[in-house]
């Protein structure tokens, strides 16, 4: 499932974002990649050490805890700490590559999280740069995400994609690993798509029996596949 969710960061958030990103400093990017994608990857990105990366960090995950969609969607066990990466001038392009299955978390103590979903937090205003375009192929074809700043994008971390050179201005993300409590896509599409639907019966008929109902099928269904 590919998912966008508009506005995630609200105009001071964003602002915030920026002005500690103006005041970064930056470094390349391939050092976080897997061996065949590193070969691809042509970006910069904020270093572990970077001053201002752990405010970035909790701006980031403040929004994300606030958004119904996202948990909905997503239904997050782990987040991976977010990452921040940058397109401009030569350093300007990601071709075509898969992300890893397994990310080792920042700091190297061992642990792992699963990357079942992936999640790019566009913070560029997109008549700010040309290309930059987020290339996301599915069964049904490519799908091209480029989103207004503060909105984000959410698809499978199993999917091939890209980011198409930026031949103009900058293009500023960050991007995201997420381990879900339902690894099944297919059944996490089917929880969503419930879960949407309950909303809009419950605003149009209230706590009906067949609210109530269908609550408990979604709730008896995310326990009989979620892993915690």
């Amino acid at each position: 499932m590919l998912l966008t969710i508009d506005n995630l960061l609200n105009p001071d958030e964003l602002a915030r974002a920026r002005t500690l990103l103006a005041g970064s400093r930056w470094t390349g990017g391939p050092h976080t990649a897997g061996l065949q994608a590193a070969q691809r990857k042509n970006n910069e990105q904020l270093p572990e050490d970077a001053e201002h990366l752990p405010a970035l960090r909790r701006l980031v995950y403040e929004a994300l805890n606030r958004s119904a969609v996202f948990f909905s969607a997503a239904l997050p066990l782990r987040i991976l700490p977010p990452f921040f990466n940058r397109y401009s001038g030569s350093t300007n392009t990601y071709g075509f590559h898969v992300d890893n299955a397994m990310r080792l978390a920042p700091g190297g103590q061992g642990s792992y999280v699963r990357a079942d979903i992936s999640a790019t937090l566009f913070l560029s205003d997109p008549a700010d740069y040309d290309g930059g375009v987020l290339t996301v192929e599915d069964t049904f074809g490519n799908h091209g995400v480029k989103l207004d700043a503060g909105s984000l994008v959410l698809y499978p971390s199993s999917s091939v994609h890209a980011v198409t050179p930026v031949t103009r201005g900058e293009r500023v993300s960050c991007f995201m690993f997420l381990q879900s409590m339902v690894r099944d896509p297919a059944q996490r599409r089917l929880l969503y798509d419930m879960d949407m639907a309950l909303l809009q019966l419950r605003a149009g008929q209230g706590e009906s029996d067949a609210a109530v109902r269908l609550t408990s099928t979604y709730h008896n269904l995310l326990r009989m596949w979620a892993e915690s």
